[in-house]
């Protein structure tokens, strides 16, 4: 058994989203708090930005569900960066504990099942969690410097610039977190930095077959399962494996790398990076179950935890994915 379920039903009550041009020229730009209409958010460096805009997401979080600092007993939050400098630097500007966490591209799905976790265990009333990422960045951390002006190749995902945050607390809501399936590192042996779908896709069929286990719920007890950023070959890959263990999401499956950018004429996979399932999820997603479009979504972010000297010495790729259950109660 990998899955806590909550007898208390924490609830999200509040949502903090910004993304980048790129992103908001697709669907979830209706959705967000701020368009940016660059990437560079008034500052001198691409890391400096991705700061700002987890800054302004945790901020806005707060302010939509008029809370003040004093008000948030913990913030919970990680990014791509190394010692994940994003969401240590974004903290030191909030009066407020602070929990850092890594799990990669499934950071989202991760702090908050860690948050909803302590509050309905009643140690805390309300916390913050939150991550993002930025294209630059990340490229120039795990892949090439972009003066070089590198081909992409095919299978490759574009890493979202944008950031999200969601505010979870005892009550307040009818958007309840009732349950929280923690994953396993899964490695498939991968090694191709670029095919970041075909790498995490073995991880979340691995936590998605674990929920359905230890709930005894099917696929078809939700209205949307969506996944972190698995991309248009990745989101293939995943159908795939779980249709192979007698598990079928077809009929109710989407994935944020797929949603937040046209995948036909843009890109070719879609979208990654930490920012994409917390962008997608916290405006788009969450605004289809706040009006009861949706009212049953299983969340289920993916992250591949590779680093520079992994990849460096010929190490595959592990990965892990988190799932969340969200309902209206």
């Amino acid at each position: 058994m990998h899955t806590i379920f909550f007898k208390n039903k924490p609830r999200i009550i509040s949502t903090g989203t910004i993304a980048g041009p790129k992103e908001c020229a697709g669907i979830v730009g209706q959705y967000v708090d701020k368009a940016l209409p660059d990437d560079t958010f008034g500052e001198s460096t691409y890391e400096k930005a991705e700061c700002k805009m987890l800054t302004y997401a945790i901020s806005k979080a707060m302010e939509n569900a008029a809370c003040k600092e004093e008000d948030i007993d913990m913030l919970i939050s990680g990014d791509l960066l190394n010692q994940i400098i994003s969401a240590s630097f974004a903290a030191r500007d909030f009066n407020i504990p602070f929990l850092g966490v890594y799990s990669a591209c499934s950071t989202m799905s991760e702090s908050m099942a860690v948050a909803a976790s302590l509050i309905d265990g009643g140690y805390f009333q309300k916390i913050v969690a939150a991550t993002g990422s930025h294209f630059s960045s990340a490229e120039r951390q795990y892949r090439y410097p972009l003066e070089l002006g590198n081909t992409r190749p095919p299978q490759s995902q574009w890493t979202v610039t944008g950031a999200g945050a969601t505010l979870i607390a005892n009550q307040g809501s009818d958007i309840a977190i009732t349950c929280a399936t923690f994953g396993k590192v899964v490695d498939f042996g991968i090694t191709d930095v670029n095919n970041m779908g075909a790498a995490m896709c073995p991880a979340v069929a691995s936590s998605l077959l674990q929920h359905f286990r230890d709930t005894g719920r099917k696929p078809e007890y939700y209205d949307l399962i969506v996944t972190g950023d698995l991309g248009a070959l990745g989101s293939r890959l995943l159908k795939d494996l779980t249709w192979e263990k007698g598990v079928d999401i077809q009929p109710n499956h989407v994935d944020c790398g797929e949603i937040i950018y046209n995948v036909v004429e843009d890109e070719f996979q879609g979208g990654s990076g930490a920012g994409c399932s917390a962008v997608v999820f916290n405006s788009y997603i969450l605004d289809k179950i706040k009006k009861r479009e949706l009212n049953k979504v299983l969340f289920a972010a993916t992250g591949a935890l590779l680093s520079t000297v992994s990849s460096g010495q010929g190490e595959s790729i592990p990965c892990i994915s988190h799932v969340v259950a969200i309902e209206n109660v």
